[in-house]
């Protein structure tokens, strides 16, 4: 966790990607100078907020539903954060604080990476299992970059995989296209050649989905968005056809409780650095927060997630996205339904006097 706590530090969208790698070595100091009030500010807030990204704050790669205003709300006026909040997707691909720039560019003020966690953010956790063995890293954008900046020293992106093996690919003659990828070029400078040979892989990491498979099952479901996991399911139900014994795996995405958990750490690690004079009232003490709000689309992903996880978390279910009802979801049903993340926000503020 040490590793969200250090980029609280890093640089705004302005600067390059080297700088954000020296701005890691920020003391803890400047962290919070740079996300604290003066010690004369009011109490910290006794609330937190997540937000999902994809269908509440941007479709594609457009704002929706109010979100660069309702974001807005939650600074300052100098550009200061006023309420700890992170960006929980089950979506990644890229280093988180490429997803920061993205977007602070999008929503016009300035998000840290350490308020980015990526569905791919807990692998971190596990590169002292894994750091000096072989592994794959599957997706599409720059997964073996991904795993590479987490800390695993021996890292194959599947495309690199693949190409020591002729014919691997039954389909590949028919495929004409070129996948605009990264990946490929980057890996080759940052990760030496393996000999996958003599060295066998010790774990296949699904970084985030990969872009060939998806086109012909999302367009078999055109009523319901694939998101993350769906190669998953794929890949769990072709292997246990085959085998006699069922694929073993373990799934760190939402609505998993240990990422709801892991956010909240790292919630309470802002708020403790935009605060640092602020002492946390008795009521909340058990938990930093008295509420922690879910806002999300997705009622099976995002309020099963915050239902699962418990106390403090509370859901908020928008109309954006995956769910579209008039009433609330009858099987995952959140704590309030609105139409946008604007509304979601509205709501916060209003049951937080905060308006």
């Amino acid at each position: 966790m040490r590793g969200f706590l250090s980029a609280l530090a890093r640089a705004a969208q302005s600067r390059s990607r080297a700088e954000l790698q020296v701005a890691q070595r920020r003391r803890p100091s400047d962290l919070a100078q740079r996300f604290s009030h003066s010690a004369a500010a009011p109490a910290r807030p006794s609330f937190a907020i997540a937000f999902d990204i994809d269908g509440v704050i941007i479709r594609g790669r457009s704002p929706i539903g109010g979100s660069p205003e309702a974001i807005r709300r939650l600074y300052s006026e100098d550009g200061t954060l006023k309420i700890p909040l992170l960006f929980l997707t089950n979506g990644g691909g890229v280093p988180e604080h490429r997803r920061a720039l993205e977007l602070s560019k999008l929503l016009g003020v300035d998000i840290s990476p350490a308020q980015v966690m990526h569905g791919h953010s807990p692998y971190r956790e596990l590169v002292n299992r894994f750091e000096n063995d072989l592994i794959v890293a599957v997706g599409k954008g720059e997964p073996a970059v991904v795993m590479s900046e987490y800390g695993f020293r021996k890292v194959l992106s599947m495309d690199d995989y693949s190409s020591y093996f002729r014919d691997i690919d039954p389909l590949a003659p028919f495929k004409t296209w070129t996948v605009g990828q990264t990946d490929n070029n980057l890996s080759a400078k940052v990760h030496p050649l393996y000999d996958v040979y003599a060295e066998r892989v010790k774990g296949v990491f699904i970084v985030s989905d990969p872009v060939d498979w998806g086109r012909d099952l999302q367009a078999a479901f055109p009523s319901e968005r694939l998101g993350m996991g769906a190669f998953r399911i794929a890949l769990e139900s072709i292997y246990n056809k085959i085998n006699d014994h069922p694929l073993k795996y373990t799934s760190y995405g939402k609505p998993n409780p240990f990422v709801f958990k892991n956010a909240a750490s790292i919630l309470e690690k802002l708020v403790m650095n935009m605060y640092p004079n602020s002492q946390t009232s008795n009521e909340v003490n058990d938990h930093q927060f008295s509420t922690i709000y879910m806002v999300g689309d997705n009622p099976k992903v995002d309020i099963n997630g915050a239902l699962k996880a418990g106390r403090p978390w509370s859901s908020i279910l928008t109309r954006t996205g995956v769910f579209r009802g008039k009433d609330n979801d009858p099987v995952f049903p959140a704590d309030v339904v609105v139409d946008t993340v604007e509304d979601a926000v509205n709501y916060i503020l209003e049951k937080e006097c905060l308006r």
